[in-house]
């Protein structure tokens, strides 16, 4: 029945709602731990770094592996690919919910290396199954879900501890990731999904070298290095600052910093839009203000946290698939766009996962919000230059 239900589907769509279920996979296994941190560590004996080191393997894994994801994208096929993320973080959920803290550790680094694959798998899916006037909005809704997973798997892991346990709550996260493997394997059929092939190389627009193409590289780079850092300080420390300057409870500042997270989407889907009618460039800016008045903002009129956050939100969406949709449209053909993804999501998130000690050193060295503040402004600053030099070249509608 399903079968037959996705044949009158048609393709596009169904790869749009696989690629949408995937997301949902990518961000949340890692963002539930934030929720039960308290629980586990008095479960489990863990010190405050290894505490911190569960919400910081997946991005290190993000850095340090995102040549091999894009060799094993390359080698085995981008649906295997797939598959494989889909299988993995499943696998590293049940992991990590079913022992005591080696295993809690080791299923935090088969959900990281899982996703590390998905993250460069997909906007190559993107770049060869989607006319370029579609690869923004399947971008858009890609980088949306990532923050709808992350919103909702925030709101119900809590809850779902209070009743039943942290380890049930982590393990329910798993349930998306059966789902998303479900609807995949109908949609490219089972042989596809799980025999390796070098599909990747096949297919997507080829586009010709683009002039300065390593410094369009090298731009990309800086900029998502700026993003991830602004993102993943942000991520941290907002509940903190909420709480220590404005006197706010701790479920009141997380329940605010919130806004951060779920405006996100509003990003995601704005910025394809946006690009339809204006140029890169303008909406490069646009995004690149928004980020600008967080750390501003929260400088010179913290009491308007609330605006600052949800513009901060809609920046976060929107510069990551900004930057996403430049590597798609910019390289040359599918081999040069995975290499393109590998060196800026590899760079980059070695930048987000030094940031939240480094913010949180310089607050506590420094005894004030400003010096942190201002460090995080420097990185939105470097988001906002070096993403908007890079993305001028991406003609507007293509």
């Amino acid at each position: 029945m399903s079968g037959q239900f996705l044949a009158k589907v048609p393709k596009g769509w169904i790869l749009l709602g696989c690629i949408g279920l995937l997301a949902l996979n990518l961000r949340g296994p890692f963002v539930a731990v934030a929720p039960v941190v308290d629980l586990m560590q008095a479960d489990l004996g863990f010190t405050p770094v290894m505490v911190g080191l569960l919400t910081s393997i997946p991005v290190l894994c993000f850095a340090l592996a995102a040549s091999l994801a894009s060799l094993t994208t390359r080698k085995l096929g981008a649906e295997f690919a797939v598959s494989l993320t889909i299988l993995g973080v499943l696998a590293g959920v049940i992991v990590r919910s079913a022992g005591g803290p080696g295993p809690v550790v080791v299923g935090t680094v088969m959900i990281g290396l899982a996703i590390t694959v998905g993250n460069i798998a997909v906007p190559l899916i993107i770049r060869r199954d989607f006319s370029p006037m579609r690869q923004g909005t399947a971008m858009g809704v890609y980088t949306a879900a990532l923050n709808i997973g992350s919103f909702l798997t925030s709101m119900v892991t809590a809850p779902l501890a209070e009743l039943a346990g942290w380890r049930v709550a982590l393990a329910a996260v798993g349930i998306l990731a059966v789902i998303a493997i479900v609807f995949w394997t109908l949609a490219v059929g089972a042989r596809t999904a799980f025999v390796p092939s070098r599909t990747v190389v096949a297919g997507g627009q080829e586009h010709p070298a683009v002039k300065g193409s390593g410094w369009i590289t090298a731009g990309l780079t800086a900029g998502f290095a700026g993003q991830a850092f602004s993102y993943y300080a942000v991520t941290a420390w907002l509940p903190s600052y909420l709480n220590d300057e404005l006197g706010m409870s701790a479920s009141a500042a997380g329940a605010g910093s919130s806004l951060f997270q779920i405006f996100a989407i509003v990003g995601g889907l704005g910025v394809p839009f946006a690009a339809k009618y204006f140029s890169t460039t303008t909406t490069a800016v646009t995004v690149g203000l928004l980020w600008t008045a967080v750390p501003a903002g929260l400088l010179l009129a913290p009491e308007l946290w609330w605006l600052w956050s949800t513009f901060g939100g809609i920046a976060q969406g929107g510069g990551i698939t900004l930057i996403f949709i430049a590597i798609i449209k910019l390289a040359r053909d599918q081999v040069s766009a995975g290499r393109m993804s590998a060196t800026v999501q590899g760079l980059g998130y070695c930048f987000g996962a030094v940031a939240p000690p480094l913010v949180g050193f310089v607050r506590d060295a420094s005894g004030s919000w400003t010096p942190a503040l201002l460090v995080i402004l420097g990185s939105v600053l470097m988001f906002f230059v070096c993403t908007t030099l890079a993305v001028r070249l991406v003609p507007k509608g293509r």
